[in-house]
């Protein structure tokens, strides 16, 4: 919210070239309005110290602590053969824990004179294990002196708390804290972006003075007067963000559409050989609700794996087709939307057949569109969609090509939303003679608060109940490192699953072929590698399959599904494992959603790791899907007290995948909500608790919703549009807009 000439001046003017380009490579902060919005992650106040109990693995800490004893050993190593090289341990201590820091060669020199026992000081660097303890191995200090310089140190940051701030190996705290002391008299010119009825009534202070509190408090009550007030402005600029997209689709026209009383709808329910459960009913009256409105519907369809999602977007579309339109639906791979279209066919029946001989009386023709068809398969496709013949088109990106006409489309189904962008929905949108209804389907469970933040412009739809007769799936974790013998116990289960009659899941990290560098992979790798596992790449899925198919599995038919596959191989691997004539498909993430193959009943997750805790709900939703019971096995060298195994742990103890996308939520810190922690940019979201501040989002989506209601553009609220303006730079657009 850079809002001023003041809070836009470069932080290169101000700090100077060197700190500037740390600032924003490494935490992407580029003006002094950036820099006052970079906030503390913590305070410390001075007679008191960090808890070193509860330090997190692999990351960057500060910790404020005392040296309670510092030995200097000398041991013969290679580049010291005589026994000159040194090593200083110097073991510090809270009251609630002990740490140890070491430093090596010419670096013990300067710590050797100044951590003496007894002495404080601000320590910063990243926490790792050896021998299994933690310890930080060459940890910047500074030190708090009891001396005038040292008070002055301390007190130019904040009296009595000294503010902590998320920092880098490149830039500490304390470095941070004294560059934001430098600029934070521009905290004064700060335009407020909240109403001022809505500030009095809230009792909120003003911008100017919440900068000023959070970064010099002088009590805890100032800091609390600052996080509400920031909290505030996070949460209502993003609301008024979404109330006028609401708003704008409201103002678009759309073409009603109801089913006909006997049509294709009414032949496919009669012929469905289960009854709907009771959330299908409910959400599917919500959809045809909506798709009798004359403006466009916009729709978030949330289940779980398997809940059935695809039969309700399957009655939507036929509603549609019903009504005279055509309905697509929009998938993120090309396997994903064969397996679609495989499953629409085989539910619809003969009423998939339209203008074929032995189809329905009511029938349409459903057809299927990706990039890889040939040319004739694809000049017939285009055809039947420009004449209308297919009421229901299924497919990947190639769907949006500037050549592919519709004759009337009404529907648009997107499934696994988080892998289109907005231009893409935009251009499909545009395809309509006037706005087609948007259906938005997750399989990724979303807490109401985050449903409303990042997809606050569309109505939710939930459903949360099973299907009857879907299995129980046992989840355990297998550490590989500590015990072996459990790893080769897991291949005798996928064994054991075979034998039985059924298949299995292998799914690594990385395809290990000549283009899949490993750095690379590691870099990529959802989750940070942490303790020793990082020392080697992720387990790639050639490597793995041969490994498998040479010694443990030897015998068995293995075969290897991953993206860089020529998409017909991709489609015939996927083909033998659904006919059952593959016993273990080895992949990547290819099979992360939609693929439904109900003999799998196992699966096992290497370097499990490194994915997200949602991306291994998402997978394990793979296996039993069929009326046998599932297994899915996280193998991780990971220590048992790592952060990562923690994460494992959550996942193997609940089925729940709201309570799993909590979990991942308050691990992942909140920021990421937004994407932007994937992009590498700052979080728009830096105070703001998407699941503790559940009051706060829900009373701002209603103040913004009167205000845009009163005022559409604005206008009377000048400091409102500035930060909507500087909330709304186009990585943040396309994220809110990512519907």
């Amino acid at each position: 919210m850079d809002l001023v000439p003041a809070l836009r001046e470069p932080l290169k003017k101000v700090l100077g070239p060197a700190t500037a380009k740390v600032m924003a490579e490494h935490l992407g902060l580029h003006t002094v309005g950036d820099l006052l919005h970079h906030y503390p992650r913590r305070y410390e106040e001075r007679g008191q110290l960090t808890h070193l109990a509860d330090l997190p693995m692999d990351e960057h800490v500060t910790v404020v602590a005392q040296v309670a004893d510092a030995r200097l050993h000398t041991f013969a190593s290679s580049k010291a053969p005589r026994g000159k090289g040194q090593r200083l341990e110097v073991t510090i201590t809270d009251g609630s824990g002990r740490l140890q820091l070491v430093f090596f060669g010419h670096g013990v020199h300067k710590p050797h004179k100044e951590l003496l026992p007894g002495t404080r000081a601000m320590f910063a660097g990243k926490v790792s294990v050896f021998n299994r303890r933690l310890q930080l191995a060459h940890p910047a200090y500074e030190l708090l002196r009891g001396d005038a310089e040292g008070e002055e140190t301390v007190e130019s940051w904040a009296g009595a708390l000294i503010p902590l701030y998320p920092a880098t190996a490149k830039l500490e705290s304390w470095k941070l804290a004294k560059a934001i002391q430098t600029v934070l008299p521009s905290a004064q010119e700060a335009v407020d972006p909240l109403p001022e009825s809505l500030r009095e009534g809230r009792g909120l202070v003003s911008l100017p003075e919440a900068l000023l509190k959070i970064h010099r408090p002088h009590t805890k009550a100032d800091i609390e007067d600052a996080r509400a007030r920031l909290k505030w402005d996070e949460a209502f600029v993003l609301q008024i963000a979404l109330a006028r997209r609401r708003h704008a689709e409201t103002q678009l026209p759309a073409v009603p559409r109801k089913p006909s009383p006997d049509g294709l709808l009414t032949a496919f329910d009669d012929r469905l050989p289960f009854t709907l459960t009771d959330g299908q009913q409910k959400v599917s009256q919500e959809i045809f609700d909506d798709l009798a409105t004359d403006h466009p519907m916009h729709r978030l369809l949330q289940g779980e794996v398997g809940s059935g999602k695809t039969l309700v977007a399957l009655r939507a579309m036929l509603a549609v087709v019903d009504s005279g339109g055509q309905a697509v639906m929009l998938a993120p791979t090309e396997v994903l939307a064969q397996q679609h279209h495989r499953s629409v066919v085989e539910m619809m029946g003969e009423l998939a057949e339209g203008g074929m001989l032995g189809g329905a009386e009511h029938a349409t023709k459903v057809v299927l569109l990706t990039g890889s068809m040939g040319a004739a398969a694809r000049r017939h496709a285009l055809l039947d969609l420009a004449t209308g013949e297919a009421g229901i088109v299924i497919g990947t990106h190639a769907l949006i090509e500037d050549k592919v006409q519709f004759h009337d489309l009404g529907l648009v189904v997107v499934d696994e939303q988080h892998r289109f962008g907005v231009e893409q929905r935009d251009a499909l949108r545009g395809k309509g003679k006037q706005p087609p209804h948007l259906l938005v389907m997750t399989a990724t469970p979303i807490p109401r608060t985050v449903a409303m933040t990042v997809f606050g412009d569309l109505e939710t739809s939930v459903l949360d109940q099973l299907p009857a007769g879907r299995s129980p799936i046992a989840s355990h974790v297998v550490p590989a490192a500590d015990k072996p013998h459990f790893l080769a116990r897991a291949w005798e289960r996928v064994r054991e699953e075979v034998s039985n009659g059924h298949q299995a899941y292998v799914v690594c990290p990385r395809i290990g072929d000549e283009d899949d560098d490993p750095r690379k992979g590691a870099k990529q790798s959802k989750q940070p590698p942490e303790g020793d596992a990082d020392k080697r790449p992720p387990l790639a899925v050639l490597d793995v399959a041969e490994g498998l198919a040479k010694g443990p599995l030897q015998g068995l038919k293995v075969e290897v599904l991953h993206g860089r596959m020529q998409p017909d191989d991709k489609d015939a691997v996927m083909r033998r494992f659904a006919a059952g004539e593959t016993d273990v498909l080895v992949a990547t993430t290819v099979i992360e959603v939609g693929v439904n193959v109900p003999n799998a009943t196992a699966m096992v997750i290497m370097d499990a790791d490194r994915f997200g805790v949602s991306q291994l709900h998402q997978l394990r939703g793979r296996v039993g899907r069929g009326s046998a019971p599932g297994l899915c096995l996280l193998v991780s060298e990971m220590p048992e007290a790592s952060a990562a195994r923690q994460r494992l742990n959550a996942v193997a103890s609940t089925r729940d995948g709201f309570e799993l996308s909590r979990i991942d939520l308050e691990q992942r810190r909140e920021g990421d909500v937004l994407g932007q922690a994937q992009s590498g940019a700052r979080t728009s979201l830096r105070v703001l608790a998407v699941i503790e501040d559940e009051e706060i989002i829900a009373e701002a989506r209603q103040e913004a919703a009167a205000v845009v209601a009163a005022d559409p553009e604005l206008t009377g609220l000048p400091g409102l549009r500035t930060a909507l303006e500087a909330l709304l730079d186009d990585e943040r657009e396309q994220y809110l807009e990512k519907g």
